[in-house]
């Protein structure tokens, strides 16, 4: 771990627009028919999306189509929001007890901003289980503990949302955790994860929405991040790599070249279906030909094959 970044002391030190459209969730687009949209940017979680399977990222970012809420993910948004309102604390005061003082509050306002959420818990009226579950909340904030000292950081951005657009046109988009910026201006990007670490022979894909980052911080600041630390909470593991531009080049071809996809099945309205064990996981199986589904109609104009753009 690079000691100079650890001791960043430069807060503020980013311009990022800090919140902004995809705070939301939501992804950005043109509205078609039916209130649905083609997308005209790309997330590292669209991105992901596409990757894992066409047909769930339509049904996603183009069909809009509601999901339930999962104990897994919501926790891991209030572990990370708890890690955000830590370090509006002075450094000497960001201690374990504190950071789980957090909690309550913070479980309180998501409710308070996505109602939907009351659903997670609603067989649950001893409050058995959700007692749990904020308890393993409490675990994953205390372990961060062990792996980071948040008495000698101060984050140039936390949350930070970041937007670029490309020499091609095509925009990418996502939000940052944590900035870091040493006092010799070497930048650390950070991600929390509250899930484990990967074998090895995966932490190419866990670190694709790392070199994601880095690459619109350097499209943006024209500075390549010093390194991209992912902090796993789950299993008490921290990855960290160094990227030189050379890795952030391929990462461009390589949207480039998954846009181009996108834009393709777009047009088409051609979204194959790619079976893999997350299958288990997707709220769209229903509707899924894989599993005997129907796609609901395409709301999207399509271009008959052969035919080009106006």
């Amino acid at each position: 771990m690079d000691s100079s970044i650890d001791e960043a002391v430069t807060p503020g030190a980013g311009d990022g627009a800090g919140t902004g459209p995809a705070a939301s969730g939501g992804p950005d687009g043109a509205a078609g028919e039916r209130g649905a949209l083609a997308s005209v940017s790309l997330s590292p979680s669209r991105a992901g999306d596409f990757m894992q399977c066409p047909l769930l990222y339509r049904f996603r970012v183009i069909d809009r189509l509601p999901e339930k809420p999962s104990e897994a993910a919501t926790r891991g948004t209030l572990v990370h929001a708890v890690l955000e309102r830590l370090f509006d604390a002075p450094a000497g005061e960001r201690t374990a007890p504190r950071a789980k003082a957090l909690i309550p509050g913070q479980w309180d306002r998501l409710r308070e901003s996505r109602p939907e959420l009351t659903e997670l818990f609603a067989d649950d009226p001893e409050g058995e289980r959700l007692a749990g579950w904020l308890a393993e909340a409490e675990r994953l904030v205390e372990r961060w503990f062990t792996l980071e000292d948040p008495t000698r950081l101060e984050p140039a951005e936390r949350e930070l949302f970041v937007e670029t657009e490309l020499d091609s046109g095509l925009r990418l988009r996502g939000i940052i955790d944590r900035v870091d910026v040493a006092p010799t201006g070497e930048v650390r990007i950070v991600d929390y994860k509250t899930g484990k670490a990967p074998r090895p022979e995966y932490a190419e894909g866990a670190l694709f929405q790392m070199k994601f980052y880095a690459l619109v911080v350097w499209r943006l600041k024209g500075v390549v991040p010093r390194r991209l630390q992912l902090v796993y909470l789950g299993s008490g593991d921290v990855l960290t790599y160094d990227p030189v531009p050379a890795d952030l080049e391929r990462v461009e071809r390589r949207l480039h070249a998954l846009w181009e996809a996108i834009r393709q099945a777009t047009e088409s309205g051609d979204w194959r279906p790619r079976p893999t064990k997350l299958c288990g996981w997707c709220d769209h199986r229903a509707r899924c030909p894989e599993f005997g589904g129907t796609p609901p109609p395409y709301p999207l104009p399509v271009r008959a094959p052969g035919s080009r753009a106006e």
